[in-house]
């Protein structure tokens, strides 16, 4: 079986880290196999969500597998597959995988099924709108085993917590349960494990019927405009609202409530 699994459902392409009976530990296999989905994804204009989640129902994903994609990355093993290869001879690789240096601009819901650590939790920190199960459990143990989180968190995380919240997750490297996660503001919502892949693809299906361009704009800014000054990042807006306002959607949405019928946005 592939270590990712990949589908579409309309615009919307679900993705699922197939490793249950390694928590769903990120092998140079997934790892691969996540870098070229989300590359694929941001290159089809058919696709306009992507909702990423992991099999069984234990984990999320429970970060790099320390039997294969560690000792690959410290050389305590050399490598021995084509997966192998690519991990250590394209650095790009990694980085896709985690969403890190690759600037999707579409949106990435991640629904988590299970625990959610190390790389999974880094990966999470990349999707945009965040779902889980009560009995996740969320955290970042790499310090634990003499490591540090690499694929994004020592920069994402404090952007999204109040620093002494994020440094307690770094340093210390215990986990939080989900409910906290959700009070700190890292997950959206909490919900029963049979409505969760359900309600990603109902919100999906929301947002891939919204205009592709406005979306992808939104996003685009949002990003964007992370660390910037205001007046900085109302040059970013500005930008977004003159390449929306001009697209044939941005006359097509008015035009579609006016006549009381679904709009057709073709993206353009």
């Amino acid at each position: 079986m592939s270590a990712l699994l990949s589908r579409t459902e309309g615009p919307v392409l679900i993705l699922t880290m197939n490793r249950p009976q390694a928590m769903n530990a990120i092998s140079p296999e997934m790892a691969c196999r996540l870098a070229d989905a989300f590359t694929a994804f941001d290159r089809d204009d058919a696709l306009r969500v992507c909702v990423l989640t992991g099999a069984g129902d234990r984990a999320f994903c429970s970060g790099g597998d320390l039997a294969t994609m560690l000792p690959l990355l410290t050389g305590a093993r050399a490598a021995e597959t084509e997966w192998d290869r690519r991990v250590l001879e394209e650095p790009e690789v990694m980085d896709r995988s985690a969403l890190r240096r690759f600037r999707l601009e579409k949106p990435v819901i991640s629904a988590i099924n299970g625990h959610c650590l190390a790389g999974g939790f880094e990966t999470m920190l990349a999707t945009d709108i965040r779902l889980s199960v009560p009995e996740a459990r969320f955290g970042l143990p790499e310090a634990r085993h003499a490591l540090i989180p690499f694929a994004g968190a020592l920069v994402r995380l404090p952007r999204e917590l109040p620093r002494p919240l994020a440094m307690e997750l770094l340093l210390a490297g215990g986990t939080i349960t989900a409910d906290r996660a959700a009070g700190m503001g890292l997950v959206n919502r909490i919900l029963p494990p049979e409505e969760l892949i359900p309600e990603a693809m109902r919100l999906a299906s929301r947002i891939a019927a919204n205009g592709p361009l406005a979306v992808r704009a939104i996003k685009r800014t949002v990003l964007g405009s992370s660390g910037l000054t205001l007046d900085e990042g109302y040059d970013l807006e500005d930008a977004a609202r003159a390449e929306v306002l001009g697209s044939e959607d941005a006359r097509e949405g008015p035009r579609a409530f006016m006549e009381k019928r679904s709009p057709v946005y073709e993206g353009r």
